[in-house]
């Protein structure tokens, strides 16, 4: 019973520690990646989730990237077709270098056992970072709870 109620405060903890190694560094790389979209003004799309994902990657525990698809049990623009052109020219001009990052980032942290739990939180963003078109950022338990939805749809479809 204790755990779940010092959890907020590891949570705290956490995201205070993690601007050290390289949490603050990468969430600046994504604010001038979103710079450099909206700067090509085709690439606003682009700025706004780069934004977003700045802040997620300044304040990553607690929170979960979840596909739309799941969180809302709806297809959108992101979540189709034109989601995975957007996430293949995403990939080609800024996603590979920013997923990069991060896994350098990652070894770096990976180094030494405290710093597993900040490489683990790397390595979930190189995901984004390879893929963010069509993905929220929401709290743990919103995830969790999509998924379980999810999962029970599925099941009833299979049915």
């Amino acid at each position: 019973m204790s755990g779940t109620r010092n959890a907020p405060i590891l949570l705290l903890l956490g995201n205070i520690i993690w601007a050290v190694p390289g949490g603050f560094v990468m969430a600046l790389l994504w604010c001038f990646a979103g710079v450099l979209c909206a700067i090509s003004l085709i690439g606003i799309p682009w700025a706004r989730a780069c934004f977003t994902i700045a802040m997620f990657t300044l304040w990553p525990f607690g929170r979960v990237a979840i596909s739309r698809r799941t969180l809302t049990g709806q297809d959108d623009l992101g979540t189709g077709a034109l989601g995975l052109i957007g996430n293949l020219v995403w990939l080609v001009l800024l996603g590979f270098w920013l997923a990069l990052g991060h896994l350098m980032l990652a070894l770096a942290c990976a180094i030494t056992i405290i710093g597993i739990p900040f490489a683990w939180q790397h390595v979930k963003l190189a995901g984004v970072a390879l893929a963010p078109v069509g993905m929220a950022i929401v709290d743990a338990p919103v995830a969790e709870e999509a998924r379980r939805r999810a999962a029970a749809a599925a099941l009833d479809r299979a049915r």
